[in-house]
């Protein structure tokens, strides 16, 4: 996510303000995009800028894309659904249209960061390639972002149905319940940090993990993630369902870089969260945010195959 941020912010400045308003011509009902290219439709009138990423890391089949979208000015739209088109090219007419809807990525009241909500998107691409995404908040002041979606074929990242890494990965027990060694969230989250990833597989028990960092993350959307998994932690207490937060960084510092449970997991960015059935098997994961009531969701029906 924070290399996302580098690339974004240089596309930002290319697409801002780079003149929408001129006419297209008269859409068919027949074709996504009613048949102009995703560049005709990127000119429309309004604010022409760039998608915030929130995923970097896709695969093919159900894709799910997660961006901010901010106006000229800098603002985030916060507009309940958004149209989303896809191309294969800028020039080309956009093969997909669905719609994005506004989530919430973080917790009312405790939550601190710069965004609050974050457009989340599904689309279904069964090949490998670097795909063009435009995205139109949908009843307000016109504005159309543009961005890319990078399907590798394959990625080190543990994949559905996969058996995830027995890590050990810390607890209070196991820092003679030192909180501040193993979390960098104020106050700690001392109800992720009661068990560790090779024991809830030991245990034969479905839980939910979460690499993050509140303190370090230095994205606009990363910080709540930790928040969202403890109110959701806090929803299925008394449910047989483990949630655990690790953090990322070699004894929290980020000069010494990712700690080994990331290079375990094979994480080259953070956050992620994945779901874990019984058996150790991934069943979801979610690069980035993901808000309370997608992981809600996400935990009811996992609950409901166990």
């Amino acid at each position: 996510m924070r290399r996302a941020a580098v690339a974004i912010a240089a596309l930002s400045t290319l697409l801002v303000g780079c003149g929408g308003g001129s006419d297209t011509a008269a859409p068919s009902e027949s074709a996504p995009g009613g048949g102009r290219t995703l560049e005709e439709l990127w000119r429309a009138p309004g604010d022409d800028v760039a998608v915030v990423a929130g995923t970097l890391t896709h695969v093919p089949g159900d894709v799910r894309v997660s961006f901010l979208v901010l106006d000229a000015e800098g603002a985030p739209v916060l507009l309940p659904t958004a149209r989303v088109w896809v191309s294969r090219a800028l020039e080309e007419a956009p093969f997909l249209e669905t719609k994005a809807q506004l989530e919430r990525i973080g917790v009312p009241g405790l939550s601190q960061a710069d965004a609050t909500h974050i457009y989340v998107a599904h689309l279904r691409l069964t090949e490998p390639g670097t795909y063009w995404l435009l995205a139109e908040p949908e009843g307000g002041d016109p504005v159309q972002a543009l961005g890319n979606v990078v399907v590798a074929a394959d990625d080190p990242v543990p994949d559905v149905g996969e058996a995830v890494p027995r890590s050990e990965t810390p607890t209070l027990a196991s820092v003679g319940g030192d909180a501040a060694r193993i979390t960098t969230r104020t106050p700690p989250d001392e109800l992720l940090l009661r068990h560790s990833v090779a024991d809830s597989i030991r245990a034969g028990v479905p839980f939910v993990v979460t690499f993050s960092t509140p303190r370090f993350c230095a994205s606009r959307t990363c910080g709540p993630v930790v928040d969202v998994v403890e109110e959701v932690a806090k929803r299925f207490q008394g449910e047989r369902i483990r949630f655990i937060h690790v953090e990322v960084y070699e004894g929290n510092d980020p000069a010494k870089g990712y700690n080994r449970w990331m290079r375990e997991w094979g994480l080259e960015t953070e956050p992620w969260t994945f779901l874990v059935d019984a058996e150790g098997k991934l069943v979801e994961r979610y690069e980035g945010v993901v808000s309370v009531s997608e992981l809600e969701n996400a935990v009811n029906d996992l609950l409901a195959r166990t």
